[in-house]
């Protein structure tokens, strides 16, 4: 009976203190852990590295546009990965009133970085570990010597009561930390504190709304009040505008995200069919298509690319209409105006090369279309990137090639074992140069398997 208890508390313990480890290993300011997806959208991407830039600057960060993901969830969230990774939630761009409001959060997110605190928390959660373990020894003797179960229950509780708080108040430090280097960092490159002040009075009243409420236990951040009377105390000794020379970029963008993201009853209650200001148009035109209404998305686009002929990413999108409801001919041509004013894309190099695909084609643009898919790929590779290119490849008549790019993509969507068939495969065909790259993808799936992941 005690051993039998003992196996309970500590399959229990195990469970809480993985649990913890997963929702504190990356110093994430977020409500509820959920397995993300991941939005590419060039629009959004390059106006997020134009705030990011700055900031990583002033912080002493290598930059890499490369690093910066949008992860599509409502929540008011943004968090940091080891190697300088940057995710922003789609929610934090759509409820945030002004650009001010972005770089404070993202601001907040440099300092995590700067200071260190993705490896110090990753050391702080083994040394707890280890702790775990100890107390876990600890309710074993406990146990065997009461003959009780439930003494050792009370010293399970008790020491991951103490430990998580532990774990809590290291992470509070850290939250200071971040806020004091952010608004360092806005100081630096001029920008007003005041939006990181009222996008965290945001987050409180996410918070009330959605039945979190602060206390003392179990949190990772300070009180909010506490919070706010800093940054108070740091608006008084400076003073910079609000405003900045992306605010209509980011009203773009912000159209854009709630119009694709959000239902259309909620997203045409934010943008009446009657907003005739760019970013109420640029949101109609993406209601009306998902209405169906491509007349009435292909007149208000038309409308755009008139008054903006400049801005590549009204072509991008009336490419993207046009391909997905079958007028591909039409897409191409838009796609390519795109691509001229917004040449190194990737998601216009890729929406130009899918349509180019779907239409008969010669051999000279087949090859212009591997040419174009292997920049994309070599830049910034993506699963849809390897499989236009395994396409490609393989009309192109060169089947190792295509093999191997079906490899990459198998990989990319974690089907391993179709990956090592494909990589045989290419194997036997294929030139010296790219058996090396075959062996290379081979030795990662191995590395891979070894460790588990």
């Amino acid at each position: 009976m005690v051993e039998k208890t003992y196996r309970l508390i500590y399959q229990q313990t195990i469970k809480l203190f993985a649990g913890f480890i997963l929702a504190t290993v990356l110093v994430v300011d977020c409500y509820a852990q959920k397995i993300p997806s991941l939005i590419s959208d060039d629009e959004t991407q390059t106006f997020l590295s134009n705030i990011i830039k700055p900031l990583f600057n002033a912080a002493g960060i290598p930059f890499d546009a490369n690093k910066i993901f949008i992860v599509n969830d409502n929540s008011l969230n943004a968090f940091v990965s080891n190697g300088n990774y940057m995710f922003v939630h789609t929610g934090t761009l759509i409820n945030a009133d002004n650009v001010n409001e972005i770089s404070g959060v993202l601001a907040h997110e440099t300092g995590h970085i700067a200071g260190g605190h993705i490896a110090r928390q990753k050391l702080r959660i083994e040394q707890l570990q280890t702790l775990s373990v100890a107390s876990l020894i600890v309710a074993g003797a406990a146990a065997a010597t009461s003959g009780r179960g439930d003494a050792a229950l009370a010293v399970v509780l008790g020491s991951q009561s103490s430990l998580l708080n532990a774990m809590t108040a290291y992470q509070m430090q850290e939250e200071r930390s971040a806020d004091e280097s952010a608004v360092k960092y806005l100081t630096h490159t001029k920008q007003s504190i005041q939006g990181l002040k009222n996008f965290m009075k945001k987050i409180q009243m996410h918070n009330r709304l959605s039945g979190y409420t602060e206390t003392p236990y179990f949190r990772t951040h300070p009180l909010s009040l506490e919070r706010e009377e800093f940054f108070n105390q740091s608006l008084k000794k400076h003073s910079y505008p609000e405003k900045t020379d992306f605010d209509k970029d980011f009203k773009l963008i912000k159209a854009k995200l709630t119009a694709f993201l959000l239902p259309i009853e909620r997203s045409q209650a934010i943008y009446p069919t009657n907003d005739t200001s760019t970013a109420g148009l640029y949101a109609n035109a993406i209601i009306s298509y998902k209405k169906n209404d491509f007349q009435k998305a292909d007149e208000i686009l038309n409308q755009l690319i008139t008054q903006y002929p400049l801005n590549p990413y009204f072509y991008e999108l009336k490419g993207q209409f046009l391909f997905e409801s079958g007028r591909t001919h039409l897409a191409i041509k838009e796609y390519e105006k795109a691509l001229q004013l917004k040449p190194q894309s990737k998601d216009i190099m890729l929406g130009w090369a899918h349509a180019s695909l779907e239409l008969p084609h010669d051999k000279q643009t087949l090859q212009k279309i591997i040419a174009v898919l292997n920049r994309v790929q070599l830049k910034n590779p993506s699963s849809t990137g390897w499989l236009l290119l395994a396409r490609a490849y393989d009309e192109n008549g060169q089947q190792p090639y295509a093999l191997y790019c079906s490899a990459q993509y198998s990989l990319a969507i974690g089907n391993i074992e179709t990956a090592k068939k494909q990589i045989n495969q290419a194997f036997t065909e294929a030139s010296e140069s790219l058996k090396l790259k075959l062996a290379d993808l081979k030795n990662f799936i191995t590395q891979k398997e070894e460790n588990g992941n």
